[in-house]
């Protein structure tokens, strides 16, 4: 029986969500949708479909989650998600509304709250490592800045539809005096946006909105709602198995979140080879075809010394700045700055893959992950097990196959890189 099925707008959070299923037991897939086919049906416990429209038009992104929402159908699944960033960029309103839309549903139960990875929410401001959002790593976002740090503020200028809170002083009355302010508040607005201060405020909330047929947000409920399902059913969690062995793994890098530079520099303390894409070259035909083929030279050199090798675009400020002026002397935008970059990281991913037959890959960054996938032609992954907080390993569903960790830019450990390529 499908459990659930998960529509998310980018890879990286589509795989985040998955593993909080899969760690409990449950069978989970996450598809890419360009690659289904017309007559697709969910038939996974849990259903993850990535429409990669979080760089997109607010009414394109409105158009990928309602089709493949509507087709699917309210009949599909016991429960539907709509997975956003933890921290609310993208077109937050557009999806949620399609997902109400499609499903002819009313109302929509909105938790973003990570506490494992730093986002939590009190009295409706959203912090991500106890710093208010507008304040975070996030305030000056390439694509989608974060100024403001009130949810229902965010929200409430993407849609409308009326938007309310639920504070934790509710959360901290029980379950009973919970469940009493959700049907109260419904009468109100269509979306109840939820304070979550930690784990147990998690717990408390996937209790009291298990039989919710809409929730959206973050992954991170979706492990407890998948735990109590899982229980119910009888279903035991999975036994975690390290993989590690000595095939070659190749990294790339087009992040450029405070994480990956730290995991980054990382890689090249600990002595692992680690080439730097010169992405100010990337725009003239003849510049970019001399660093591909310098990068192709350098790994080469590196393949042998190491198992795992890294590529990563420019991340000093003042020379991704010099990126994005080389950049629009061509007319380019920041967001078409970002999928330049990945493409050509990608490229080189499939270049290198193909040489020396790599079927083992660590990709750093939401549209770097995507790049990848669309490159290698990737139609679905299974999610296997957790290596830290929102990042699985996972294994493409038709060959050639691939082992892989599509990790969030903010998203990880310093050593994370070196951790994952054991489980690979």
């Amino acid at each position: 029986m499908v459990f659930t099925v998960v529509i998310a707008d980018d890879i990286t959070g589509a795989n985040d969500i998955g593993v909080m299923y899969a760690k409990s037991g449950l069978d989970t897939v996450v598809y890419s949708l360009d690659k289904l086919e017309e007559d697709f049906v969910p038939v996974h416990q849990v259903t993850v479909i990535d429409t990669n429209s979080r760089f997109c038009t607010p009414e394109e992104a409105y158009k990928r989650v309602y089709s493949i929402t509507k087709r699917i159908g309210p009949r599909g699944a016991v429960q539907f998600i709509d997975k956003q960033c933890s921290v609310f960029r993208g077109n937050i309103g557009a999806e949620f509304d399609a997902m109400l839309d499609a499903l002819g549903e009313k109302h929509g139960m909105v938790v973003l709250a990570f506490p494992d990875n730093g986002r939590t929410t009190v009295n409706g401001i959203h912090y991500v490592y106890g710093v208010r959002l507008e304040d975070s790593q996030f305030r000056n976002d390439p694509v989608h800045p974060m100024r403001q740090s009130s949810l229902v503020d965010i929200l409430s200028a993407q849609t409308k539809r009326r938007v309310a809170l639920v504070p934790a002083a509710v959360l901290d009355q029980g379950r009973e005096a919970l469940l009493q302010e959700i049907e109260r508040r419904k009468k109100e607005a269509s979306y109840l946006i939820f304070d979550a201060r930690d784990n147990a405020d998690l717990e408390l909330l996937a209790q009291v909105l298990k039989d919710e047929p809409v929730i959206c947000g973050s992954s991170a409920p979706g492990f407890y709602l998948g735990r109590l399902y899982a229980r119910e059913k009888g279903i035991v969690p999975p036994v975690g198995e390290n993989r590690s062995g000595d095939e070659k793994i190749l990294s790339i890098a087009g992040s450029l979140t405070p994480q990956t530079r730290a995991q980054t520099e990382y890689m090249k303390k600990q002595g692992y080879p680690v080439l730097t894409l010169d992405t100010r070259r990337l725009f003239e035909e003849d510049t970019r075809q001399a660093e591909e083929e310098r990068i192709l030279k350098e790994y080469a050199k590196a393949h042998d010394r190491s198992r795992i090798t890294l590529i990563h675009s420019l991340q000093d400020e003042e020379l991704v700045r010099e990126t994005k002026e080389a950049a629009a002397r061509k007319g380019l935008t920041n967001t078409e700055v970002s999928e330049a970059v990945s493409r050509q990281l990608a490229e080189l991913a499939c270049i290198i893959g193909e040489k020396y037959s790599i079927r083992k890959y660590m990709i750093c960054g939401g549209d770097t992950s995507g790049a990848f996938c669309d490159r290698f032609h990737i139609r679905g992954v299974k999610v296997l097990e957790e290596i830290e907080p929102g990042l699985p390993v996972c294994r493409s569903i038709t060959e050639p196959y691939y082992e892989l960790v599509l990790k969030s830019g903010s998203f990880g450990s310093e050593s994370f890189l070196e951790t994952a390529a054991g489980y690979l």
